[in-house]
């Protein structure tokens, strides 16, 4: 598991944490009030929290015309230590004057890598649990660059996208998937690509990556390894115990992750952290879920354990460990799981047992 903060830039005493909180659509705003409670309820194990309620999204979107305000950035800048991301409707056609707010999120504050663990809970406390593996996802460059054009060719209409890979960016995910390795029993790293056909921009990926520990001196003890994204899924559902931390490019990242999220039961479970060298954000891996958004069903359990992965980012690692143990615990016993885990309960009742753990 992801025991460990990445940084150590937040561990200095504070007597109040300011937490940004961005519902944004759907079902975000159903299961970040959720984690706000369960971050309320670790009392002294954290600073005061202190919460800043912010917009952003695909509704902020139609009834502003903007997607992400101006004022939503700068306080996440000026006035908070972190913040919770809940999820985005981002429709699939093309909207003139609307980007994902989520992606630019990452872009303005320099989250450069999203931490993306995906964990079983094994049937018995203290047991090693079947699937134990971290996808480490560049989170600035790739195709989300979003730099497309359509033209009228010889065959009709031509459709192009520019996918960036830099050497900054490679590196600085690649030294952050080495930390994440290097602090784990098994210190195994698995470089993503598909450089036998993307040999320029996955190419790329793959040696600057593969070259962080010359050019750092460190990582010695870190065994390196390969594969193709396609077999990479493959290996996923056939074998998962092969894996321990995964790095990849932007999208390569995001599938990986969301294919991961089968071999736990469902995307309601799973965390992440975007996080940069001087910021971090929670942010649940699943959607906003518009076909239960309203109905009091959505699973709280990612939003609470994206809370305790930011949590421990920040140092605060009693409050985070309390968290993901009442978490297992409730998971453990079955007693109350939401319908995308084949249970009846209700958002409210998941949340409520997770807080009668703690």
């Amino acid at each position: 598991m992801f025991r460990a903060p990445l940084r150590s830039f937040a561990t200095q005493a504070r007597s109040s944490l300011k937490i940004g909180l961005i519902p944004a659509d759907g079902i975000g705003k159903e299961v970040i009030p959720a984690a706000r409670q369960a971050i309320v309820a670790l009392g002294s194990d954290i600073p005061k929290p202190e919460f800043i309620n912010l917009h952003a999204g695909w509704e902020t979107f139609t009834r502003t015309g903007v997607a992400l305000p101006h004022e939503t950035v700068e306080i996440l800048k000026s006035e908070c230590d972190c913040a919770l991301f809940g999820s985005v409707s981002s429709p699939s056609r093309k909207v003139t004057g609307y980007s994902s707010p989520i992606v630019q999120l990452r872009k303005e504050l320099d989250l450069y890598a999203n931490v993306r663990p995906v964990v079983s809970v094994a049937p018995n406390a203290g047991e090693q649990p079947a699937v134990d593996l971290i996808v480490v996802r560049e989170n600035t460059e790739c195709l989300y660059v979003k730099q497309e054009q359509q033209i009228d060719g010889p065959n009709g209409k031509e459709a192009r996208a520019t996918r960036l890979i830099t050497e900054r960016a490679s590196r600085r995910i690649g030294q952050m998937a080495f930390e994440l390795a290097a602090a784990r029993s098994r210190k195994h790293l698995t470089i993503i690509h598909k450089s036998n056909v993307l040999s320029i921009t996955d190419g790329l990926f793959r040696e600057t990556v593969r070259g962080v520990p010359a050019l750092t001196g460190k990582y010695s003890d870190v065994t390196i390894a390969e594969q193709l994204v396609d077999s990479a899924v493959y290996r996923l559902f056939r074998e998962p115990e092969v894996f321990d931390v995964m790095v990849a490019p932007n999208l390569y990242g995001d599938i990986i992750s969301d294919a991961a999220a089968a071999l736990v039961g469902s995307l309601g479970l799973i965390p992440s952290i975007n996080a940069g060298d001087d910021f971090v954000m929670g942010e649940p891996v699943h959607g906003s879920a518009p076909d239960i958004e309203g109905k009091g069903i959505a699973n709280p359990i990612a939003s609470i354990r994206s809370a305790a992965l930011m949590l421990r980012h920040l140092g605060y690692t009693k409050g985070a460990d309390r968290l993901d143990v009442a978490v297992d615990q409730v998971i453990r016993e079955g007693r109350y799981l939401t319908p995308d885990l084949k249970g009846t309960s209700t958002t409210q009742e998941v949340l409520d047992a997770v807080l009668g753990k703690l």
